[in-house]
């Protein structure tokens, strides 16, 4: 497993992520397949979610038990469970609706899932780092009364949202058999009206975690 590859390929996620779709017709054409080969992109967010998890446990005051099903719930849920169901809507919608098949005597192409669960890691590793890293070290300041907590805290939850939103359309974008993959960034203006609304006193960020660790 390749690990050195695999963080140079998170750094940039949150950095330039079109970068590390450049690589993806050079993969395919090396490797007949458009999704990675190598796990080690995957066991390195189940990593840094464990940590997460170890973080937070220990704010909160868990004990071992806790801690264990902190760490299994980011893993599990937060991560495996809807990504997967993240990965089989993209991938259902791009294969049913965004194909494009250039030659007609060509072998039609589709979309892999292990693809679309990719085009998902990818995503969530500036969630990660927005929502498990960030909002951790802000914790004193989104507990407290006042719009300015609300505003950051709801701002977290709007950018990491986006971003995600973005990384899935450049994800699919990569792809040259596709068409109106623009159609990934459209939620994206739902998701800015429900944060500008959100400012009239939802705050965000106390309601989820206020669920999460009740």
């Amino acid at each position: 497993m390749d690990f050195e590859f695999a963080l140079w390929q998170m750094f940039y996620l949150i950095i330039t992520p079109r970068r590390v779709y450049r690589n993806i017709y050079y993969h395919k054409q090396t490797k007949n397949q458009w999704s990675r080969d190598d796990p080690a992109f995957i066991v390195l967010i189940i990593s840094f979610l464990t940590l997460a998890g170890i973080a937070w446990s220990v704010v909160y005051g868990f004990d071992t038990f806790g801690t264990i099903k902190t760490v299994l719930y980011m893993v599990l849920v937060d991560f495996l469970l809807i990504g997967a169901m993240m990965s089989t809507f993209t991938w259902f919608v791009t294969n049913r609706f965004l194909t494009q098949n250039v030659n007609a005597y060509a072998v039609a192409q589709k979309v892999e899932w292990a693809y679309a669960f990719d085009v998902h890691c990818n995503s969530f590793v500036p969630v990660y780092f927005i929502l498990y890293v960030i909002q951790l070290c802000f914790l004193p300041l989104l507990f407290k009364n006042g719009w300015i907590s609300l505003f950051i805290g709801n701002l977290m939850y709007c950018v990491a949202m986006v971003w995600y939103m973005t990384g899935t359309f450049l994800g699919f974008n990569a792809l040259p058999f596709l068409v109106h993959t623009e159609l990934f960034l459209y939620p994206v203006a739902l998701c800015i009206a429900l944060f500008i609304a959100s400012l009239f006193g939802v705050n965000i960020a106390q309601y989820i975690l206020g669920r999460y660790f009740p």
